[in-house]
């Protein structure tokens, strides 16, 4: 082959090297999904992910738990002001309707009317306070009885290989070919300078 020409190819070999490296390294995070003995080697290959599998899931739920959002951020989040006064005002024609359901026939409708009434101004006045108290207890209940760290750790551990697979793949898709491209164009430029130090130096 012509010497030039192998020079030309030299860029074009080193982005394809790159590029193959690259994905190579890509599929070697997932595959093999089960550890595979080398004859041989003595040696036990198995993809990253498969293989650390537990660690990850248990590191995933401890991040999610302790660095991004706990169970009371969570029940502050539900119980903001203006979801308050929606529960509030949800609770009060509950009651308005239970109260005046439960009340004996033979009571005068206006009297009727006056103890829906006053129940609901009852709430009406009240109703912030009860609902604090009603936050703060659910909040110590959900933080005894709700371990978002394990809840986590156990939807991840549910999945079998290829579902955890093919979700990474799906979330990470974009950075994944990133990778793949510059891998190529790495490659490219390996090759570059190869060709450009065999022909000034050779």
């Amino acid at each position: 082959m012509n010497y030039y020409v192998q020079l030309a190819l030299m860029p074009f070999i080193g982005a394809l090297i790159g590029w193959g490296t690259n994905l190579l390294a890509i599929r070697l995070i997932f595959r093999p999904l089960n550890p595979v003995k080398i004859p041989l080697l003595g040696i036990e290959i198995q993809g990253l992910i498969p293989k650390r599998r537990f660690d990850i899931s248990r590191n995933i739920g401890e991040a999610l738990e302790h660095e991004i959002i706990s169970t009371e951020e969570i029940i502050d989040n539900l119980a903001n002001m203006g979801t308050k006064t929606e529960i509030i005002k949800y609770i009060r024609n509950i009651i308005d309707k239970r109260v005046g359901e439960k009340l004996p026939g033979f009571i005068p409708s206006g009297l009727k009317e006056y103890i829906v009434n006053f129940v609901g101004d009852m709430i009406d006045r009240n109703g912030t306070e009860i609902f604090d108290e009603i936050k703060i207890a659910l909040a110590q209940k959900a933080k005894e009885q709700l371990d978002l760290k394990q809840l986590v750790e156990d939807k991840i551990n549910s999945l079998d290989l290829e579902q955890l697979e093919d979700l990474i793949i799906r979330l990470s898709r974009q950075e994944l070919k990133q990778i793949e491209v510059l891998g190529g164009v790495l490659g490219f430029f390996v090759g570059l300078v190869q060709a450009l130090l065999s022909y000034y130096l050779l």
